[in-house]
């Protein structure tokens, strides 16, 4: 089956131009103008509209067993709802509880993700470790197409990954050509902090950001840039949410170190007010980590992408309902972390960015598909339109709009940190693996379509 997306402008990370794009089967076949489409094809009137890379999404959880739920959106739904945005690739997250063999808990997640209706790959987060643990992380780099380690340096009593864990696990990541991220909080402070409020009789979510400071954030991203700065190892740093761990990032990569940091939408658009807000429902809906920010942080994070020393744009898309959120009304530390977002990512950032002239479309396709397929070497299978990458691909109607709202979302959880908030730019048309999975407000997701995306491990480059 062809398809045909005609008479709009292409918009890659290098730069835009007039062309028709020819997709025969999963693959882009030819990008040029006057294309002829093949018979039977499907053909896409793209005019007036930018046809850009699909959104790929580093950084989700679904169907995430957390703090004793499980997360609203499984990977079906969870797909579903980001093609209905326009992603078309997601990267989560394998964690494995403490002693669970990593071969174990990344077969698992396999399982729970043949339902995803878009493509998919996992980083593994390393939450233990052990001489097995550092012979899996080589059977995952060599037999599972995985060349990214997660570390959260938070969650004390959980999945903390202590110093010892770190430097080892960066330098097994070193050995293996993949690339370590990390959560970067410190566990202890946040721990000790949220004792001295239960203590003082603040339970509630405004509590929440008051345990997590931008400098307990600052620590953590400082520490972790330190040992893979001894260790020489490159390091990706999930969630930037203030511009203490930016300006680390910044001095790092000033001084020649390979740092790459991730904001995610929701830090970008949505400050710290909403946990003084009087309703227990919506204060909770907004808690994760690190908090949401004052408005200070939030253009920090917008130069750091203008910069060049923020580099991709994700959600942490970890949707929880008010039911399970209420298992905190007493006790802050008790509310499942997690917010939505990956169905709105796009839209968002290209409302607040591009539409405010903070990003040029290019610039958009840079941080929102094309550096993190190239972070995580998938490019220039995804993240480019070129004859030869993948067939997905979003029609983004600049003229459009839509008001962000949890009654009409596809995702799951009945919340939405950006409910409404009216967007102008949105997905018209969406293409995954060749096929219209959405056009034009009908989602056509079908369960089990995505496809285990194989990341190559880093390998030196040479002219042999």
């Amino acid at each position: 089956m062809a398809t045909l997306i005609r008479g709009g402008t292409v918009v890659n990370a290098d730069r835009a131009f007039r062309a028709d794009v020819l997709c025969e089967g999963d693959k882009i076949v030819a990008v040029g103008p006057a294309l002829t489409a093949p018979a039977g094809a499907e053909v896409i009137d793209a005019g007036g509209q930018y046809v850009m890379p699909g959104g790929i999404d580093p950084h989700t959880h679904m169907n995430l067993p957390f703090m004793g739920t499980v997360t609203q959106d499984d990977f079906f739904t969870g797909t579903s709802a980001g093609l209905a945005g326009g992603n078309t690739t997601i990267i989560d997250f394998v964690i494995p509880s403490p002693q669970q063999p990593l071969l174990e808990a990344y077969h698992q997640w396999r399982g729970w993700a043949e339902k995803a209706a878009g493509d998919y790959t996992f980083h593994v987060a390393i939450t233990w470790w052990s001489d097995k643990v550092h012979e899996e992380m080589g059977t995952l780099v060599r037999n599972h197409g995985v060349n990214s380690f997660k570390h959260f340096m938070a969650y004390k009593n959980a999945i903390m990954a202590d110093d010892e864990t770190l430097v080892k696990s960066f330098r097994r990541a070193l050995e293996l050509g993949a690339i370590p991220t990390v959560h970067a909080e410190n566990g202890e402070l946040v721990y000790q902090l949220q004792q001295d409020l239960l203590r003082q009789g603040i339970t509630g979510p405004k509590a929440h950001p008051l345990s997590r400071p931008p400098a307990v954030e600052a620590e953590a991203a400082n520490r972790a840039i330190a040992i893979a700065n001894v260790l020489n190892t490159p390091l990706y740093i999930v969630h930037v949410s203030c511009k203490e761990s930016l300006d680390a990032i910044t001095r790092a990569r000033a001084a020649g170190q390979r740092v790459y940091g991730e904001a995610l939408a929701g830090h970008l658009i949505v400050d710290d007010s909403v946990y003084d807000h009087p309703d227990f429902d919506f204060a909770a809906g907004h808690v994760m980590s690190p908090p949401f920010r004052s408005r200070e942080h939030q253009k920090a994070l917008w130069q750091g992408l203008q910069g060049g020393n923020l580099h991709t744009t994700a959600t942490d898309h970890c949707t929880f309902c008010a039911e399970q959120k209420a298992a905190g009304r007493n006790d802050f530390t008790k509310i499942p972390n997690g917010c939505g977002g990956v169905e709105d990512r796009m839209a968002v950032i290209w409302d607040e960015g591009v539409n405010s002239g903070k990003l040029t479309p290019s610039e958009f396709v840079r941080v929102t598909s094309a550096n993190a397929a190239q972070i995580f070497n998938i490019y220039p299978r995804k993240g480019l339109i070129a004859a030869g990458s993948d067939a997905d691909i979003v029609v983004w109607d600049p003229e459009g709009s839509r008001t962000i709202s949890a009654k009409t979302q596809f995702a799951k959880g009945g919340f939405n940190v950006f409910e409404g908030r009216t967007v102008k730019g949105i997905p018209s048309t969406t293409v995954a693996a060749g096929k219209v999975v959405f056009h034009r407000g009908d989602l056509r997701a079908v369960e089990g379509a995505g496809r285990h995306i194989d990341r190559p491990a880093f390998a030196p480059v040479t002219a042999r």
